[in-house]
């Protein structure tokens, strides 16, 4: 890995589900790690609103309103393949590929970078 920091070991790969993630310790910083489409993804554990847990939070899909070509609304439909983490605290969600706050995407997670190496994940803290 290129960039300066701390390497950390965190998981094999085959460990880490797809659409899930794992906790972790990475010198003094709690992260999150999670597998999205065959990508790695990590987080520190703070949510951006009040410093909450977030990455031990409910990942879940997204609802998506369903509407006529007039712009009327007549139903909504699940989308599975648009992965958020919901903060447990007080329900903020983020785009799990992204770390942006679909509320508010000025906010997001503070991001790590990711390698897969060797069959193994690492982090750089």
């Amino acid at each position: 890995m290129a960039d300066q920091g701390v390497e950390y070991r965190i998981c094999p790969l085959n460990q880490l589900p797809e659409g899930g993630g794992v906790l972790a310790v990475a010198g003094e910083v709690e992260v999150g790690v999670f597998r999205v489409r065959g990508r790695v993804h990590a987080y520190e554990n703070r949510c951006r609103h009040q410093g909450g847990p977030v990455c031990t939070g409910e990942i879940l899909g997204r609802y998506e309103q369903v509407l006529n070509p007039d712009g009327t609304v007549i139903g909504e439909r699940f989308n599975p393949d648009q992965l958020r983490i919901a903060c447990p605290w007080h329900g903020w969600e983020y785009d799990l590929e992204t770390g942006r706050c679909t509320a508010d995407p000025g906010y997001r997670l503070r991001r790590f970078p990711v390698e897969v190496r060797d069959g193994d994940v690492f982090i750089r803290v």
